[in-house]
This record gives structure tokens, sequence and C-alpha cells, in this order.
């Protein structure tokens, strides 16, 4: 199978005796061995960080990023980088948000539909939150307030790469 999409895996926070199976839950999806180097999360005293690049076929972020939710008590982004003509995707999850999902242009900018912003104009005018808060979430930043402090844990931390067995 052609391997034509690419990303990286942050792991922002997990406990110690869930890194195996988060390490299981990608392995099952890129269909190789996953050993992640693990790191302590200065942010969060008693729980481990790591990062990793993955290389797969089309949809492997979306399945990653399933496997992720069902290791519950983990703070996680998984994204897609954007290929030529087209767009790449972001996961970004926490057990207190849930899951956000937004669609990215090759640099990483993420890009709202016109039907998306419509609707967070009209949540204004039928007495729902003011238009910036309706566009922060349409822009994920509850996720980033609340994952900033364990990203800037993560400077110069290594990273692997991970690529789908043939």
């Amino acid at each position: 199978m052609a391997q034509n999409a690419r990303g990286e895996i942050f792991i922002h926070s997990a406990t110690a005796a869930l890194c195996p199976h988060i390490e299981w839950a990608i392995s099952a999806v890129v269909g190789a061995p996953v050993a992640l180097e693990w790191t302590p999360q200065g942010a969060q005293p008693g729980t481990m960080r790591a990062e990793s690049i993955w290389e797969g076929d089309e949809g492997v972020c979306a399945r990653i990023v399933s496997a992720l939710m069902r290791c519950h008590r983990l703070r996680f982004e998984v994204t897609s980088q954007a290929r030529p003509g087209g767009f790449g995707e972001r996961y970004s999850y926490t057990p207190a948000l849930g899951v956000f999902h937004a669609v990215t242009d090759e640099f990483g900018d993420i890009q709202v539909s016109e039907n998306r912003l419509r609707a967070a104009l009209s949540e204004r005018g039928s007495g729902g939150r003011d238009v910036r808060e309706a566009i922060d979430a349409l822009l994920g930043a509850p996720w980033d307030d609340e994952l900033e402090i364990f990203r800037h844990a993560g400077d110069e931390a290594p990273v692997r790469w991970l690529h789908r067995a043939v």
C-alpha cells in the first residue's frame, strides 16, 4: 500500500501504566511495532510524554486518533500534513474537552468553512455565545489553552519516525 500521508503524534501526558497501551494502539493502526521514547512530563508530575512522526495511507491520522481516544486520561495531538493541492488535519484531545478536529492548509493554519462561520454568526443572533467565543471554538482555542503548558514542557524532546509496514 502506498504511503501517501504523514504527520506527527504528540502524547502530551499519560500515566506510565498507560504508555504500553498507547504503543499497542498506535502499532495496530500503523501495522508495525511502535516503541516510543517516553520522557517525564514536567507540566504534570507523574505523567510521561512522547512524540513521533508517522507515515501511512490516507486515513491513518483519524485511525490513530480513534485508537488513542480509547486510552482514557491522556492528552494528545495528531496531525496530518497537507499534500500538494490538498488539506491536512489536526486533532487535539483532552479528557476535559474531548476531541477537536480542524482542517489545515499547507502552513498548518486552520481552515474554517463558510457554513461553520455562518453557524457561529447565527448562534450569536439567537442568543448564543458572542462571536469571539464562537470563533475561538472554531479555531480550537480551548484546546490550545489547556495544552499549551504541556507543549512547552516538550521543547527539545526527541522525535522518532514511524513507518507503516507493507
